[in-house]
């Protein structure tokens, strides 16, 4: 189908509108937009940071293109200039989103051979699958040549990983304090399901680098430990250090969520024009809600007090008053983004299974923790709040139940009593 002159005259001004040309100046932490329309700015406070993080509100926005992620994020550096260089770093997770969607969506033809396992076992025992392996290079090759990561950390590694080593397989951490954040990813949640076509998504985490990480090359033995253990450190951050967190996921559609603790905000890829566009401005939870996201095989295996809650829901005898019916996919990502729109609880708690809790803490519990409590909810383990404890190693497991703000707090509530008991 031909677009009309006047059609093709309103996309190319809409493109070049959320194309805006940017003069970015290295030296100075400033922005500048030519033709932007004017903007008017909302500020939140995140109580864990010194400082105000402002997030933009569009008062003009093209019909034909949406407010994409690019623009989002230069409006973002305008307000915020110490974030700048974090728009770099988004500008090559979005990439590396719009490739692992891609790589999902072909995994099922014949000819991908991206199904399967790769053979090799992960830091968590876990049987890595083809496509973990391979989306977990896609994002490091991504994020190597930004040249602001000072460190990552990811489920599919052993330890923090050199980006900027000239072999990929390479688990020496980083030692170049030039450098201005760490990054720690979950690089496709939910892998297990891909071969049956069911939702997955990438989770992302980035904090300050420590200044203080050096190593000198001049070291030897021991004096190389303890400064790398220093550097180490660097990614045992609790979630109230994060700078900002996202989630893909592979769905449906495909969609960028992010915070950078002013709000959360979703975007939708546009396969059209290859932009994740703004479709979810300033997600708020239901405070209350009747949908939980549980695996409700383990019952058995939970503990009395969350067992009693649980109950309680399903019967319509708890807080709420309301019957709570079950939705469950199995994927973290995937359920979170449903309770982000919709409302509801999702959790994966420890049991005599796994006494310590399934999911990770660096990569997965910290950085959902901080998008859905941007969006107005709670993550708690049930004794305590996620985005405050502190990682004792890159890979250590929690419990983790969040969503809706009333219901997370009925299960705190439930266990403080249980305590007190």
């Amino acid at each position: 189908m031909k677009l009309s002159a006047a059609l093709w005259k309103t996309w190319l001004g809409c493109l070049l509108l959320s194309r805006m040309a940017v003069v970015i100046s290295a030296s100075k932490a400033t922005a500048s937009i030519s033709a932007t329309p004017k903007t008017r700015f909302s500020s939140f406070t995140t109580s864990e940071r010194l400082q105000k993080t402002k997030a933009p509100v569009f008062d003009e926005v093209c019909e034909t293109t949406g407010v994409t992620l690019k623009r989002f994020m230069l409006e973002v550096a305008k307000l915020n200039p110490e974030l700048m260089e974090l728009t770099v770093l988004f500008a090559a997770i979005e990439t590396a989103c719009k490739a692992i969607a891609n790589l999902v969506k072909r995994s099922q033809l014949p000819s991908s051979e991206t199904l399967g396992l790769e053979g090799e076992v992960n830091i968590q025992g876990e049987d890595q699958k083809k496509l973990d392996v391979i989306t977990n290079d896609v994002l490091k090759r991504a994020l190597r040549f930004t040249g602001r990561l000072g460190i990552l950390a990811s489920e599919e590694e052993d330890t923090p990983v050199d980006l900027m080593r000239p072999t990929p397989k390479s688990t020496e951490i980083v030692m170049d304090e030039s450098e201005k954040y760490v990054c720690v990813f979950d690089p496709l949640d939910g892998s297990s399901n891909v071969d049956a076509g069911i939702p997955t998504g990438t989770i992302i985490g980035i904090y300050e680098h420590d200044g203080t990480c050096s190593i000198d090359m001049n070291c030897v033995d021991d004096e190389c430990s303890e400064q790398e253990a220093l550097c180490l450190a660097n990614t045992l951050q609790p979630g109230t250090n994060l700078v900002a967190a996202a989630y893909c996921l592979y769905s449906s559609s495909t969609f960028f969520v992010l915070t950078i603790g002013a709000g959360t905000y979703g975007f939708t890829l546009d396969e059209n024009i290859g932009e994740f566009i703004l479709s979810h401005p300033n997600i708020q939870i239901p405070q209350t809600s009747s949908i939980m996201s549980f695996n409700e095989a383990n019952t058995p295996y939970w503990d009395e007090t969350l067992q009693r809650v649980l109950d309680g829901w399903r019967r319509g005898t708890g807080r709420s008053g309301k019957s709570f019916t079950s939705r469950y996919i199995g994927s973290m990502v995937g359920d979170v983004h449903r309770i982000l729109l919709y409302g509801g609880v999702f959790g994966y708690p420890n049991d005599t299974k796994n006494p310590n809790g399934k999911l990770r803490l660096l990569y997965e519990g910290a950085p959902m923790a901080f998008i859905v409590e941007q969006a107005g909810g709670l993550a708690t383990t049930g004794k305590e709040r996620v985005m405050e404890i502190v990682p004792e190693n890159v890979h250590q497991r929690i419990p983790v139940i969040l969503g809706s703000r009333n219901d997370v707090q009925e299960i705190i509530d439930a266990y403080s009593a249980a305590i007190k008991d």
